[in-house]
């Protein structure tokens, strides 16, 4: 992944030096077990562990040499300890190196995603919380349909972020398998008594049954959660980016003292935090596709995966890090506009209480068909003329017929309207409103915590992005 999209702490653990340190520890952790069931002398591990991780441009020196970037990396470690080196990698197969290392690096990388989509979880409460009285217009098609408010939207994102989270553990645990069995997963040159040793000490599951690889469906399942999560938070983006349109201009994200929206129009602002969250998503799809290429391999491997892992689970780990802190930072820095909210939901003359209206004559006893003709009749002439619809109807002698001015003025309540949003509040907090007891809450973050935190991401990039 481009420097752009790369935060600090995701990228150290794909840098190619956090590489060689994982394939180190692999091959510690195993010469370790083995000195334990004595297949090594134990005053072996006295080099082994002296062993540091290699400089990254000494294996690549001598990969150029070996065309083998495992064996470039064992040979660059006897270049430090000598003889003993030997007590290294003894009975492996270079898979069980790379695939014990990769489970490694993707679990530490699921940890930094979850810690991400838990303070995401913990601001759209907050926001939920924040805006749960503030009403606007909810909207179908992109049409008008009936009042709802700002924070029902921002309760159903926490909602959907706690599935994100739960994906998110599910990746990690399904790809937290491990392997040391040796070419062709058969233990030919290994005590299988080895493996659960190594992968235990590394905090790994060892792998049932592996063919020299571990199964990619593992990974590509991981890669389908991440991309999963990318939706969600696409999903947030693409409203955000529809409530900025400036005919509507209800929520916008935050645009920066000095930053500037067009090279040529000085007034404009762009929602392009958000169109870059939407394009990401696209690329961590993408990654997950390779993922589902990945999982056919020829008998018992080939290395066809090889490439495009380097490239995909890294990427869409960090991909989807940056999306995570960027999101965070365009909700916590929200503009929020209520008058406009306001002004949208009375723009069209009352038609959003057209289904109260028609509710209101079935109960008074009229036939669907004959009051949904009343309802429409009058909602079209609105439409056309600009007439309030609550007048339209008061003057319609066949409506009034069936319905009182206090049965009229009740279809038009804003709060009644909005008294079942209520009931999904009570359903998602509990009756005391307070949330409910879960491990991966607690009380909302500061303003600006997690965009803060590591270095805000959101004001990466130029007026493009």
């Amino acid at each position: 992944m481009i420097g752009r999209y790369t935060r600090p702490e995701m990228g150290s653990i794909w840098s190619e030096a956090a590489q060689y340190a994982t394939w180190l520890e692999v091959e510690v952790a195993a010469a370790e077990a083995m000195a334990a069931l004595g297949h090594i002398p134990s005053e072996a591990l006295d080099d082994v562990r002296r062993a540091v991780p290699p400089d990254p441009e000494r294996v690549a020196e001598i990969e150029r040499r070996t065309g083998h970037d495992v064996i470039a990396f064992l040979e660059a470690i006897e270049e430090q300890i000598g003889a003993g080196a030997r007590y290294l990698h003894l009975g492996l197969t270079s898979s069980d190196v790379l695939d014990t290392s990769l489970a490694l690096r993707c679990v530490r990388a699921s940890d930094l995603l979850i810690i991400g989509c838990d303070a995401l979880i913990e601001l759209f409460m907050a926001k939920a919380l924040e805006y749960r009285d503030q009403p606007m217009v909810g909207r179908t098609h992109g049409i008008h349909a009936e009042p709802i408010t700002l924070g029902l939207k921002f309760l159903r994102y926490y909602e959907e972020f706690r599935r994100a989270s739960d994906r998110l553990r599910r990746a990690r645990e399904i790809v937290r398998f491990g392997q040391i069995s040796g070419a062709v997963g058969s233990y030919g040159t290994l005590d299988p008594a080895v493996e659960p040793r190594t992968c235990a000490k590394l905090g790994l599951n060892v792998e049932p049954v592996s063919s020299q690889v571990v199964p990619r469906d593992r990974h590509a399942e991981f890669l389908s959660h991440l991309a999963v999560v990318a939706a969600s938070i696409e999903n947030v983006a693409l409203e955000i980016r529809g409530l900025q349109r400036t005919e509507v201009r209800e929520a916008a994200e935050p645009f920066g003292k000095g930053q500037k929206g067009s090279s040529v129009m000085p007034h404009k602002r762009n929602p392009i935090k958000c169109e870059n969250l939407v394009g990401l998503a696209r690329l961590v799809r993408a990654y997950a596709v390779t993922g589902f290429e990945n999982v056919a391999l020829w008998h018992e491997r080939d290395i066809s995966h090889s490439s495009v892992e380097r490239v995909a689970i890294a990427d869409a780990c960090i991909a989807l890090d940056f999306m995570q802190h960027r999101l965070y930072a365009v909700i916590d820095g929200l503009d929020v506009y209520p008058e406009a909210m306001e002004r949208n939901l009375n723009l069209t003359n009352g038609l959003v209480f057209s289904s109260r209206v028609l509710e209101a004559l079935l109960r008074a006893g009229l036939a669907r068909t004959e009051a949904y003709r009343l309802v429409q009749g009058a909602a079209m002439t609105c439409w056309e003329t600009g007439e309030p619809l609550k007048e339209l109807l008061a003057a319609d002698a066949e409506v009034m017929g069936r319905l009182s001015t206090e049965d009229l003025d009740r279809a038009f309540d804003i709060t009644a309207a909005l008294s079942g949003v209520e009931a999904v509040y009570e359903r998602v907090l509990g009756d005391d409103g307070a949330g409910a007891d879960d491990d991966r809450r607690g009380e909302p973050r500061r303003k600006g915590e997690l965009a803060t935190a590591s270095g805000d991401p959101s004001r990466a990039g130029g007026v493009d992005e």
